[in-house]
């Protein structure tokens, strides 16, 4: 136990010096590169912080815990609207382009849809066996394809943001790739610290897969968007989170399906509804109050909506 807890703390400290490190050195190679701070959110960064994500998924699909795998994802994108755009939005209302309310929202919006729809077979197909399988995992990847198509035309047209420190081309890459070795290596041992504390507590491996996994690889998002916006580059800070929850669905869930079929728990449904009502609801406050920005009201909302969500789980168990 206590070796799980010195995980813990070592794994925070090295989330937030690589989150810094990060956004320093992204919006510095954005700069330099003459791209805009979305762009780079939505790619480099969404990427980076994602490679927890992948990392658990592969090998939970690869131990036969399917539950973790799949909950790992729905769970991941569920903090990352509720938990860290609320949390950001508390820090400073979030300013969101006009480009990542008609694209990219609604993009991340058909990932929930689908991954309901692959998932639930016998609901469609009438079959008795329910499972994301290979041709599910293509077809996603294929959607990863689309969305990386759009991301290079929107390079193209997306002008590069002022104001900002600029190092040189060798710092910025070291600080980039630096700021993602710190969030891997700090993720990792957070997750794997609290995964051991849970385990000993006993609780379930979906509640793990939903809460401690799900929050524990969102941990570099959430330091990564918490520092950006503390730093006012809320391109980053929105980016990161949309980026990634489409990165989740479309590139690591569509990736660990074509590697072996992945069961299906309807028990699922639930948290994918709670999934997409998130997301749906994250692209109307666009509209409402201040338009095109997520108020310090509404980042309250999403808080206790995932404080609300997570005492659900628990008394599911």
């Amino acid at each position: 136990m206590l070796l799980s807890i010195v995980f813990l703390i070592i794994g925070l400290v090295l989330l937030v010096a690589g989150a810094e490190s990060l956004v320093k050195g992204a919006s510095s190679l954005a700069k330099r590169l003459g791209i805009s701070q979305l762009v780079i959110g939505l790619t480099i960064v969404a990427f980076g912080t994602s490679a927890p994500e992948l990392i658990v998924n592969v090998v939970s699909a690869f131990r036969g815990a399917s539950d973790i795998a799949t909950g790992n994802i729905i769970g991941s994108n569920i903090s990352n609207i509720l938990l860290i755009l609320g949390t950001c939005a508390l820090i400073a209302p979030l300013a969101i382009k006009n480009s990542t309310a008609w694209k990219e929202i609604p993009f991340a919006i058909l990932a929930m849809i689908l991954v309901f729809t692959m998932g639930n077979d016998s609901l469609f197909d009438g079959s008795s066996f329910n499972a994301i399988t290979r041709t599910d995992g293509f077809s996603l990847m294929a959607m990863f394809a689309i969305f990386m198509v759009y991301i290079f035309h929107m390079s193209k047209t997306e002008k590069p943001d002022g104001n900002i420190k600029i190092y040189s081309m060798p710092l910025s890459i070291t600080l980039t790739v630096a700021g993602l070795i710190g969030l891997f290596g700090g993720g990792e041992l957070f997750v794997e610290g609290a995964i051991n504390l849970a385990r000993i507590a006993g609780l379930s491996e979906s509640l793990i897969g939903l809460t401690i996994v799900a929050v524990g690889t969102s941990l570099p998002e959430l330091a990564t968007s918490v520092v950006a916006t503390i730093h006012k580059r809320y391109d980053i800070a929105v980016g990161n989170i949309v980026g990634s929850n489409i990165f989740n669905v479309f590139w690591i869930l569509g990736l660990t399906g074509t590697m072996l079929q992945l069961p299906f728990n309807p028990n699922t449904n639930i948290d994918i509804l709670v999934g997409f009502a998130a997301t749906f609801i994250f692209f109307a406050f666009v509209f409402i109050g201040r338009k095109y920005e997520l108020e310090k009201w509404q980042g309250g909302l999403f808080v206790a909506s995932y404080i609300g969500y997570v005492s659900y789980l628990i008394y599911r168990g």
